[in-house]
């Protein structure tokens, strides 16, 4: 017996890959196959089992890119196999790249009755166990060739990713199709050496446990009898079963399984194939359920679920009866697992009330955990959210990919801007595709941060994106370590048994305040800048629609369109997923979006356009409707009055070139260059650009990350920049200049312009963007000393550091905001508002001018071009719009921040339409007035404290009000939460940033 570790570890690795292995299926017979290639998009089950194959052979090329094959396999289980169990291999031309990232498959029986799903991690069908012998085999094979898009060499650029582009080059060739012989105690056998050896592989070299499996590991070897494994596989399992039945030390990691499969709701693949990745996981996670008892399987994301109801109602069948056996749990409480940085208030708070009520709807079920594993970062208004959802739990594990600095928990209380905690877990294996090797299990126990006062961590296991889900391989590991000496325990749960676990032992966990930042993946804040503003536009069109709709149902009996705005909001949180909001999918999938918002504007214009038509009545008297929550020039939120011009600006020459605009309120020089030399507040006789510099300034910066194109920008990209100061003309045009100018194959032009009466210069900028790996930014250097600075988020603002004291201050040198970015000093600020932006960065340099202090300039972040996974990203023309708002609280900046997104409308009536809703504080911001989606009638209107202070209000309401209660996000009553009536209005008293739901009963509705 040798003492040499690395010979034995050489040794096992050499007799598995080489004799044990392939012993697992020692005898086979080849299927005979045949193959309907599908002529355009899926078609349905029925139709691909009755068209007419042709035949193939094994080793022949098929699938044009995005295509579907129907291949159906037929056989006999050979008469000499009886009492042996016998299973199909299915090899579609699989590589070792992760499943999920290429051709998959489903299998269906001859009726229709799906199977299983194949990919490279899954590739048998069980045929009988035993088989009697002579048994025919006929099986049909549903094959999508997606393409491989991602391989993980250097990312280049392929017009792969989108079907229009693709061409037609067959992807695969057929390996392998057999009937085979499966030899369970090989496969067993296997299973004992994988887990012992890499159980070993992990231990310390000294330690006494070690040297025990490296000992029990060589005698299992010994007696394997190299030319007949399957004959002396028995006895190397006898001589395994002392060592694999030493029970782990009292104080072992103790690690909750889970049963998962992260399925990207488009990412690298259009959202069409999603609904078959999603079948073909389901299908083949039910059938493992049946076959393993102590599994437990959880799916995230109510849109995949309903997907499975509407297009594959026969595994939908399975899906609900493991449902009710407790073994297949929905996850999560959200309708996709989407960005949570970008998504406005409103979109973030109906993903889980769609997500939540599916799952309630359709099971009974109420979600106590928000499920977000691959996630880009978590704003801070998020814990305010989850508690309104009725949730009290979130886990996520992508925060382990930061870059700088290594998050110091593990489980933890997450504590958001309005003081709201939830109990939060990022799971120590450090990746949700966990596949039960022992290096990830010994991994989640090393790295466990929070030894000493817990003990318990989650690993979610499976192959995603889809692969399938767990494996039965992942099983059988899983039982070898449910208590394995050297080894954390593994025991099968639902997300719900971990958390009361983990919080049960756990009562006092460390306390981390505000937004949980990724040091990763900064540019999907800017990506596919068209999609972000889809998004944006649809969040607004959403908020009008529902207000006028629900205003003209109450005065007019106007129908209010329950079924179109719940279709318009699933569309809209589906576009928010995870890799479509963020710009980081393919062509194809940004492609669609940008179709689907057009035909939702279209849509929700035409909902608020008769909604309006129906308040105004017939008239001649011109009316604006106000859809902002806060006054505009006379006109009331939510109502409609006649407008009312007031005062006038002016537009001159400037000495030195250029031009001066003046309202009386602000005075903006524009240089010949176009660019904002100085905006001076009148009231305040305040400077707001700092000396020396100016402002409304495009910087292009060369943007070549390290790895991952569209989704990151590496800090070094500021180390090269060109301020665009060219100019091909600049002309007065009505309140403002317009200035036009050229760089590389692009051109902008914009149009700075000062209203009337107020106190901001808008900024509208056209970008004929036709730039390469460049990054686009429009500057704005402000005479403002601050340390710091805050950014809209969901229900408030959140502040960032201007410096950078130390490296997580550092890391955030691109973050987000939503319609603002406010800077101050006090008495006096600067916000800066945009109607469909994101990214941003914000930093300070001492002043060159000889003077004291600082300059603290707020960079917009406007266009990137990235080459992967779209090669194409964002070429073509692009619309922006921003203001520069002088003399600005942080009042100022949340009215400017919603009047810049919700123009006016206008048209003319009969004449004044009065809100539905009021309130008497501006710091009080409503941000929904709807009907209850109960479809009873019921008022609902939801608000929060937006500056950040404490407030007393009242909120008026223009209709009789039998009964008024407060509600979650799901519109159910609150019990402790009394609401203190003032006449026919509510009285609220709101904490810094409080979100409040509450729910009217009309006189005259009918509950």
């Amino acid at each position: 017996m040798h003492d040499d570790r690395s010979l034995v570890e050489a040794r096992l690795k050499r007799v598995l890959d080489e004799r044990v292995r392939p012993a697992v299926y020692p005898e086979s017979v080849p299927l005979e196959v045949a193959v309907w290639h599908a002529p355009g998009e899926p078609v349905p089950v029925a139709e691909g089992l009755a068209a007419e194959p042709e035949p193939i052979e094994v080793g022949a090329r098929w699938g044009a890119p995005w295509g579907t094959s129907w291949f159906r396999v037929t056989g006999t289980v050979p008469e000499a196999w009886a009492g042996r169990t016998v299973e199909a291999l299915l090899d579609l031309g699989f590589d070792e790249n992760m499943p999920g990232f290429q051709c998959e498959g489903l299998v269906y029986r001859p009726d229709g009755t799906p199977v299983k799903g194949l990919n490279p991690r899954n590739q048998w069908v069980r045929i009988g166990a035993p088989v009697e012998g002579g048994e025919e085999v006929r099986l049909h094979i549903e094959a999508a060739s997606n393409p491989v898009i991602l391989d993980y060499r250097p990312f280049l650029p392929t017009q792969l990713g989108d079907k229009k582009t693709a061409g037609s080059e067959p992807q695969y060739r057929l390996v392998r199709m057999d009937l085979a012989v499966f030899d369970e105690t090989v496969w067993e056998l296997v299973l004992d050496l994988e887990v012992l050896g890499e159980l070993m592989a992990e231990l310390p070299a000294d330690s006494a446990r070690r040297w025990q499996i490296l000992r029990a590991v060589e005698k299992a070897l010994d007696a394997i009898d190299l030319q007949d494994v399957n004959g002396t596989a028995a006895q190397a399992r006898a001589r395994l079963e002392t060592v694999l039945s030493e029970p782990a030390v009292p104080s072992a990691h103790r690690i909750s399984a889970v049963g998962h499969a992260h399925i990207d709701s488009a990412w690298l693949w259009p959202l069409r194939e999603t609904v078959r990745k999603v079948a073909r996981t389901t299908a083949n996670m039910t059938a493992l359920l049946e076959d393993e008892p102590e599994f437990v399987f959880t799916m995230s994301q109510a849109q995949q679920w309903a997907w499975v109801k509407e297009h594959r109602p026969e595994v939908w069948a399975r899906v609900k009866k493991a449902v009710a056996d407790g073994r297949f749990v929905p996850a999560g409480g959200m309708w996709v697992e989407s960005d949570t940085n970008m998504p406005g208030s409103e979109a973030m708070a109906r993903q889980f009330v769609h997500g939540k009520r599916f799952f309630l709807d359709e099971f009974g079920i109420e979600n106590d955990e928000a499920w977000l594993p691959d996630t880009f970062g978590f704003a801070a208004g998020l814990p305010q959210i989850i508690k309104a959802a009725g949730a009290k739990w979130l886990l996520t594990q992508k925060i382990s990919w930061s870059q700088t600095n290594k998050f110091p928990h593990h489980t933890f209380t997450w504590e958001g801007i309005d003081g709201t905690r939830i109990f939060t877990h990022f799971p120590p294996v450090d990746t949700y595709n966990c596949s039960m090797k022992g290096s990830e299990i010994a991994h989640a126990a090393r790295n466990f941060k929070d030894k000493g006062v817990a003990r318990h961590s989650l690993a979610p296991t499976g192959w995603g994106d889809g692969g399938g889900g767990t494996t039965r391989e992942m099983v059988a590991k899983a039982a070898r370590l449910r208590d394995l000496e050297g080894s954390a325990t593994v025991v099968w749960e639902t997300p719900a048994e971990f958390f009361a676990k983990a919080e049960a032992e756990y009562p006092n966990p460390p306390v981390w305040v505000g937004e949980l930042y990724l040091e990763l993946h900064r540019a999907t804040l800017t990506s596919q800048a068209r999609t972000k503003q889809g998004n944006r536009l649809s969040e607004h069109l959403l908020r009008e629609a529902e207000l006028w709709a629900a205003t003209a149902a109450v005065r007019t009996g106007f129908p209010y369109p329950y079924e179109e705005l719940d279709r318009i909001w699933k569309t809209v949180l589906l576009h928010q997923f995870h890799d479509i909001l963020p710009g980081s999918s393919i062509a194809w999938v940004h492609r669609e979006a940008r179709a689907t918002y057009e035909r939702l504007a279209g849509e929700l214009t035409a909902i608020i356009d008769a909604a309006q038509r129906a308040l105004a009545g017939d008239g001649s008297t011109p009316l604006v409707f106000n859809s902002a929550p806060h006054i505009r020039e006379g006109v009331p939120a939510g109502g409609a009055r006649t407008p009312v011009s007031e005062g006038r600006t002016t537009v001159s020459g400037r000495r030195d070139g250029g031009h001066v605009l003046d309202n009386g309120l602000l005075r903006v020089e524009i240089d010949a260059r176009g660019l904002v030399v100085s905006a001076h507040d009148h009231d305040a006789d305040r400077e707001t650009i700092a000396p020396g510099r100016a402002g409304n300034l495009l910087q292009l910066h060369p943007d070549f990350p390290n790895m991952w194109d569209a989704w990151d920008v590496d800090e070094f990209y500021r180390n090269t920049v060109t301020d665009l100061t060219d100019v091909d003309d600049i002309v007065p045009e009505g309140d403002g200049v317009r200035v036009t100018r050229s760089f590389g194959g692009s051109r902008v032009t914009q149009l700075l312009s000062l209203a009337p009466g107020e106190r901001r210069l808008l900024i509208d900028t056209e970008v004929d963007w036709h730039e390469t790996e460049k990054f686009l930014k429009l500057a704005f250097p402000l005479d403002v000393h601050a340390e710091r600075y805050a950014s809209e988020t969901q229900f408030g603002h959140f502040h960032r550091p201007t410096h950078t004291n130390t490296s997580w201050e550092a890391a955030k040198f691109e973050a987000c905001n939503h319609r603002f970015v406010h800077l101050e000093e006090p008495g006096w600020g600067v916000a800066i508002v945009n109607d469909s932006t994101y990214g941003h960065d914000v930093t300070r340099t001492v002043r060159t001018d000889g003077d004291l202090g600082t300059t603290t300039t707020v960079r917009v972040s406007l266009l990137r071009a990235p080459r992967f996974p779209d090669p194409e990203t964002d070429q073509g023309v692009h619309r922006f719009r921003h203001a520069l708002v002088p003399g600005a609280g942080i009042g100022d900046a949340v009215r400017e921040g919603w009047r810049v997104n919700l123009p006016e409308r206008r048209l003319t009536g009969a004449g004044e339409v009065a809100p539905l809703v009021g309130v008497d504080r501006d710091a009080v911001v409503v941000t929904a007035v709807k009907l209850a989606d109960d479809g009873s009638g019921d008022v609902v209107v939801r608000f929060h404290e937006a500056h950040g202070g404490r407030c007393r209000a009242t909120l008026a309401v223009g209709f009789e009000v039998a009964e008024v209660v407060a509600t979650d996000l799901l519109e159910r009553p609150l019990a402790d939460s009394p609401v203190e009536r003032d006449g026919n209005g509510v009285a609220v008293r709101l904490r810094p940033f409080e979100l409040v739901t509450l729910r009217f009963r009309r006189a005259e509705s009918v509950l």
